[in-house]
Parts: structure tokens; C-alpha cells; sequence
């Protein structure tokens, strides 16, 4: 595969990284019902989706390559041996070696040292699962992220902290309570202000999105906060967020700032996100 990048003015560069495909269940992807009978929903769905795309992001910055997720790694493909049952039956991976993110972004000539920082959204395996290629960066999660994934709780909650690096102690994304548009806490990434984490919490407590800033657009990176822009501006929650109504309030959030600002909104599986960051294409009402 061949990365996607764009260059905002002299400033930055994005490169949107496709690290192999997932399938999923239908009710993962929009949820069935309320409260607990959402997410057993998944379960219960004989349905998938199709193929969809995986993508990490790297920002080339005059400050040093800042790194938005990690993508899927190889080692997902005998998630099949794995106990837990959500692991084990209800997702699906393809990847090739040559497909994960560190060799990606060699080939664009960007080395794992020219990596200065890593922001993970959240960590769950098709977001962490690129972590083994950055020993020499400083690597950025919330704190509440990594209580939920650490341990046998982590692994019951279907995280992988088994597969995380001997060397991973990432280094705490504390949030301000400092409002940055609709969104409660947000914290700059550089020194220029113009990358910055906001919470967009959802499809995990912790969840966090990163947005970039030029003149008059916000690239605006969505981890999971929704699995398409159609999904975000329906104000559709997902089959795994484990609070409904604090994963709707954050969708209502991003349409509140997509509708006064020029967005490109970017979700990591988002089939139209690629030629969404390409075109500059921003959310349309």
C-alpha cells in the first residue's frame, strides 16, 4: 500500500497510513438497542461489514513527526487463539508485514527516530498494534485509557496489554480543563498550538482525537470517535461504547464544530477517509 499525504502550507505534511483491513459486525459499527442489550447485540449479529480500512496518521511537523495511532500489526492474524470470545469471533484481520506502519513510513523516508512523539486515540489492538516500531518515541495515552487496558481486567475487556512492548510506559496525556470549541478538556501537542488532543470520549472513556490546524481547515483525526462522517452527523453510537449517552454527547460535539468550522473529519476506518484527506474534503451538511 502507499501512504496518502497532503501538505498543509510549509508547515506540516500529513500522511494517512493504511495498516491492512478489519471486518467487523454490523452492530458494532452502529448499535442495536440501549444500554448492555447494544453491546451484546454484537454477539448476537450474523453480519459483517465488508473489508474496511485501518489507517494511521503521521504529521510531519517542523517540531518533529508526531505519529496519531499505530495501526494493526501482524501479530493480530492468530487473534483466533485468543480466549476472548469478542477476539476470537467477532473481528477479523488482513495484514502483511510490509504493511505496518514502521515499513510504510520508511518508505516515505521517515525513520523511527524522525518520530518524535506517538498519540494513541485509545488501545485497542488495530490502534496499538504498530507500537513495536517506536522504541525511541515519547508515546502519549490518556491515563484512564491505560488503567482500562492494563492487566487481566484490560485483557477481560478484550485489550491486549499482553502484546504491548517490554519497553511501553507511555507517558500520561493529561487534558486541561481548558475548552477548546465544544469539546470540555483539549491540551496542545506543540509548541505552535496547531495540533492539539481533545476528549471525545465514546467508544472508550478515555477516547481522544487530534486535530490539526492551518489557516481555515481542521484535519481532524477521529480515531473511533464515530466508524464513518456519515455515522458522526447521524449522531449514531456505536455497538461498544460503554456509556450511550456520554458517546452521543461527544458525536453531537464534533457536529457542533464541523458545522462552524471547515473539518476533514478522519475516522481510522472510514473507507472514504483517504481521498477525504487528499481532496480536503470537509464535512459536508
Amino acid at each position: 500500500m502507499v501512504a496518502i499525504s497532503i501538505a498543509l502550507e510549509a508547515r506540516m505534511r500529513i500522511h494517512a497510513i493504511q495498516t491492512g483491513t478489519v471486518r467487523i459486525k454490523t452492530a458494532q459499527v452502529e448499535g442495536r438497542g440501549h444500554g448492555f442489550r447494544r453491546r451484546l447485540a454484537i454477539f448476537a449479529d450474523a453480519n459483517w461489514t465488508g473489508w474496511l480500512p485501518t489507517y494511521a496518521w503521521a504529521i510531519e511537523h517542523r517540531e518533529g513527526v508526531i505519529v496519531v495511532d499505530t495501526g494493526q500489526g501482524a501479530h493480530l492474524l492468530d487473534s483466533a487463539r485468543s480466549y476472548h470470545p469478542y477476539v476470537r469471533w467477532e473481528v477479523a484481520f488482513r495484514i502483511e508485514r510490509e504493511e505496518e506502519i514502521g515499513p510504510q513510513l520508511r518508505a516515505i523516508g521517515i525513520g523511527p527516530r524522525d518520530v518524535k512523539r506517538v498519540v494513541l486515540t485509545h488501545l485497542h489492538m488495530d490502534h496499538d498494534g504498530g507500537l513495536v516500531h517506536f522504541p525511541s518515541s515519547e508515546i502519549f495515552v490518556a491515563p484512564g485509557e491505560l488503567r482500562a487496558a492494563s492487566g487481566w481486567r484490560g485483557r477481560m475487556r478484550g485489550y491486549l496489554p499482553h502484546r504491548w512492548p517490554a519497553w511501553f510506559d507511555p507517558t500520561p496525556l493529561e487534558l486541561a480543563a481548558e475548552p477548546f470549541g465544544p469539546f470540555a478538556r483539549s491540551r496542545r501537542l506543540t509548541t505552535a498550538g496547531d495540533v492539539v488532543a481533545v476528549a471525545t470520549p465514546g467508544h472508550t472513556a478515555d477516547h481522544v482525537s487530534v486535530l490539526v490546524q492551518e489557516d481555515d481547515t481542521t484535519i481532524f483525526l477521529a480515531g473511533d470517535a464515530s466508524y464513518s462522517e456519515a455515522l458522526m452527523l447521524d449522531g449514531k453510537v456505536d455497538g461498544v461504547s460503554p456509556n450511550e449517552r456520554m458517546a452521543a454527547t461527544t458525536l453531537k460535539a464534533i457536529g457542533s464544530f464541523v458545522e462552524r468550522h471547515r473539518a476533514v473529519y478522519l475516522p481510522t476506518h472510514d473507507p472514504e477517509s483517504g481521498a477525504r484527506l487528499v481532496n480536503r474534503r470537509a464535512v459536508l451538511h
